[in-house]
């Protein structure tokens, strides 16, 4: 379902597990190939040291690079989160962010890998950044894709 970045952020930062966690999207390009999510420090993600908790950390980056291929690939694809993995590099303190980007030659992999039909499964990374611009945690999400059948 093709939905506008404008209308995809508003649903997103109010739904409840986001909006709790004190998770937002800051950004959607026009053409779903960026999007800035932030996360502040409060009192709904803090770990007993103070710091980010870990799950909150995960779920800033869980669904974006899905719903970017599902709107850059459209109908005639499936795509699913298959795995994730987490690696904390450092304690996380204030707002941290995570920059999520696809760049045209990942689309051309993806479409000439799954064009007879094969499922395809990328492995994607992206970086969450405390203010200072030192990496919190590197968050790998690998993903299925599959031209649909008859498509």
């Amino acid at each position: 379902m093709k939905v506008t970045p404008r209308l995809a952020k508003l649903l997103i930062n109010l739904w409840p597990p986001f909006l709790g966690a004190g998770i937002r999207v800051r950004e959607i390009s026009p053409d779903w190939r960026h999007i800035k999510v932030t996360l502040r420090l409060g009192l709904t993600n803090r770990n007993y040291v103070g710091v980010h908790f870990g799950g909150s950390l995960y779920a800033m980056t869980d669904p974006f690079f899905m719903l970017m291929l599902i709107q850059r690939l459209g109908k005639d694809y499936i795509v699913w989160d298959k795995d994730g993995a987490i690696d904390y590099l450092k304690p996380g303190k204030g707002t941290v962010t995570a920059d999520f980007s696809l760049d045209e030659e990942l689309i051309g992999e993806i479409l000439a890998k799954t064009a007879n039909g094969e499922k395809y499964l990328p492995k994607l990374t992206v970086d969450v950044k405390d203010a200072s611009g030192d990496v919190v945690a590197r968050i790998s999400k690998t993903l299925h894709i599959r031209k649909k059948k008859g498509r």
